[in-house]
C-alpha cells in the first residue's frame, strides 16, 4: 500500500480543458491562485486538453507519464489536479506518481479548514471534509476488508473498514446535531430582527471582490480581510446606521466560486441562510476584474442554487481606485440599481448608505404620533416592536412618540390593537 508522505507543499498544477480543447487563462489563473491560498508552491503547471476524461487516471497516460518524470526530477511531493476526481482514479494516480494526489474539491476543502475561524465554521468545514472522505473509504480501505480466516479466527468480527464507516457515520450525526443547535441560536436572532422590524442586509459576492473590506469600512468591525480566496468563512453581523436612523443589520458572508463542491454547500446551508432571508442583497463585485461579469453569473447561479434569487439586490462595483474611476451612483425607474465605490480608500460610501436607505425604506413609516393617556397598550406594544425612536409627554398627559416602522406593521396595530391613523401627526 502506497504510503503517503507527512509533509510537502511543492506541487505541479495539473488542468485540463475538457471539451473544447483549448486552456482557459482564467481558469488557470484562479486554479493557481486557490493553490496558492491553501500554501502550495508551484513548482510546474500541466495542461492539456481532450474531450472527455480518461478512466483509469483521469488524465490519459501520456499525460501521466509526463508528469511523473517532472515529479521525479523536481522533487515534487503533491500533484493537484483542478478537477473533481474519483476515488478509484486518486489511488491509480497516486500509486503510478508514488505522491500525494489532491483534486479541486479537496483543496478548497483544506482552504476552508485553514480559514475556519469560529466554533460554527470549524463544525461545518469538519462535516463537509468528513462527508467527502466518506466517498473515499470504500477505495482506500480495500487492502483491510478481508478478515483472517483459519481454525480459531473464524466468527463474528468487525473489518477496518466497516469500523471506519460506523466512526465516521456517528460523527457526521454529531456535527449535524451540534449545527441544529448553532441553527436554532441564529433562527432566534432572526425572529428577534423580524419581530422589531429591523432589515437585513447581507454581502455576496465572489471570493476576494472585497466584501470583507466593505464590511469593516460600513461599521468598523475589524473583520480580517485580506488580498486572497476565501479570506473569511464566518459569518458576522454587525448594526448598520444608515442616513434618517434607519436601523438595519449588515451580514458578511463567505465567498462564492466557480464550481463550489456541493460538500461545502450542504455543510453552510446554515450560514447561507442568512443570505436567502435577508430583506436586501448587496452584490460585491470586483470592477477591477476583466472578468467580473462571469463571477457576477456564477454568484447569480449560487444564489439560484440556495433559494435566494429573488431577493432585492444592489450591485457594489469595488475596487474602482485601481481604475481610476470617480464614485457614482445609477438608478433605473427611479430605483438605485448599482453603485460604484473604493471600499480601500472609501470613496462612493456615502452614495452606497444612500441607496441602502432608499432601498430598506420601502414601505417604511416615519413620524409623530400622539396617542391619548387612555392608550398605553398600544404604547407598549410600540415599544417592543422597537418602533419608538423618541418620547414625550405634554401637558395633557398624551404621549407624543416618533415612530419608524413599517407600514405591514403599522396596519397590525390598526386592526389588532385599535391604532387609529388620524393619530399620526406628520409623515415624512
Amino acid at each position: 500500500m502506497f504510503e503517503r508522505p507527512r509533509t510537502g507543499e511543492r506541487a505541479v498544477l495539473v488542468h485540463l480543458a475538457l471539451g473544447n480543447g483549448s486552456e482557459d487563462d482564467r481558469a488557470i489563473a484562479e486554479f493557481q491562485d486557490l493553490a496558492a491560498s491553501a500554501g502550495a508552491i508551484c513548482v510546474d503547471l500541466v495542461t492539456g486538453g481532450g474531450r472527455q476524461p480518461s478512466a483509469h487516471f483521469f488524465i490519459g497516460s501520456g499525460k501521466a507519464e509526463e508528469i511523473r518524470q517532472r515529479v521525479q526530477t523536481d522533487g515534487v511531493e503533491l500533484v493537484i489536479i483542478d478537477h473533481a476526481i474519483s476515488p478509484s482514479q486518486e489511488r491509480n494516480l497516486e500509486a503510478f506518481l508514488q505522491c500525494r494526489v489532491v483534486d479541486r474539491t479537496r483543496l478548497i476543502l483544506d482552504i476552508f479548514a485553514q480559514r475556519a475561524r469560529s466554533f460554527e465554521g470549524k463544525l461545518q468545514v469538519e462535516l463537509a471534509q468528513l462527508r467527502y472522505l466518506s466517498t473515499r473509504l470504500v477505495r482506500g480501505w480495500t487492502h483491510l476488508e478481508r478478515q483472517k480466516g483459519g481454525i480459531g479466527l473464524r466468527g463474528p468480527g468487525e473489518t477496518q473498514l466497516e469500523t471506519d464507516r460506523r466512526l465516521l457515520a456517528e460523527r457526521i450525526k454529531q456535527i449535524g446535531r451540534r449545527l441544529q443547535k448553532v441553527e436554532q441560536r441564529r433562527q432566534q436572532g432572526r425572529q428577534s430582527r423580524r419581530k422589531a422590524d429591523i432589515p437585513t442586509v447581507s454581502l455576496v459576492g465572489y471570493t476576494n471582490a472585497g466584501k470583507s473590506t466593505l464590511f469593516n469600512r460600513l461599521t468598523v468591525a475589524g473583520v480580517y480581510a485580506a488580498d486572497q480566496l476565501f479570506a473569511t468563512l464566518d459569518t458576522t453581523l454587525r448594526r448598520l446606521s444608515l442616513p434618517n436612523a434607519t436601523p438595519a443589520v449588515l451580514a458578511d458572508t463567505v465567498g462564492f466560486i466557480s464550481r463550489l463542491p456541493h460538500e461545502l454547500v450542504a455543510a453552510f446551508r446554515s450560514t447561507l441562510q442568512e443570505t436567502c432571508e435577508a430583506n436586501l442583497l448587496v452584490h460585491v463585485i470586483d470592477a477591477s476584474d476583466p472578468n467580473h461579469r462571469d463571477h457576477a453569473g456564477q454568484v447569480e447561479q449560487v444564489l439560484d442554487a440556495i433559494g435566494a434569487g429573488e431577493i432585492p439586490r444592489l450591485d457594489v462595483y469595488n475596487k474602482i481606485d485601481l481604475l481610476a474611476l470617480p464614485p457614482r451612483l445609477e438608478c433605473a425607474g427611479g430605483q438605485s440599481r448599482a453603485v460604484w465605490v473604493s471600499a480601500a480608500s472609501g470613496a462612493g460610501m456615502n452614495l452606497l448608505l444612500q441607496a441602502l436607505a432608499e432601498r430598506l425604506r420601502g414601505d417604511t413609516v416615519h413620524g409623530w404620533v400622539r396617542l391619548p393617556a387612555e392608550a398605553g397598550r398600544l404604547r407598549a406594544r410600540l415599544f417592543s416592536l422597537g418602533a419608538v425612536l423618541t418620547e414625550q409627554l405634554n401637558p395633557a398627559g398624551e404621549w407624543l412618540i416618533e415612530v419608524q416602522t413599517s407600514r405591514k406593521n403599522l396596519q397590525l396595530l390598526c386592526h389588532r390593537e385599535g391604532f387609529r391613523e388620524e393619530w399620526m401627526q406628520s409623515v415624512f
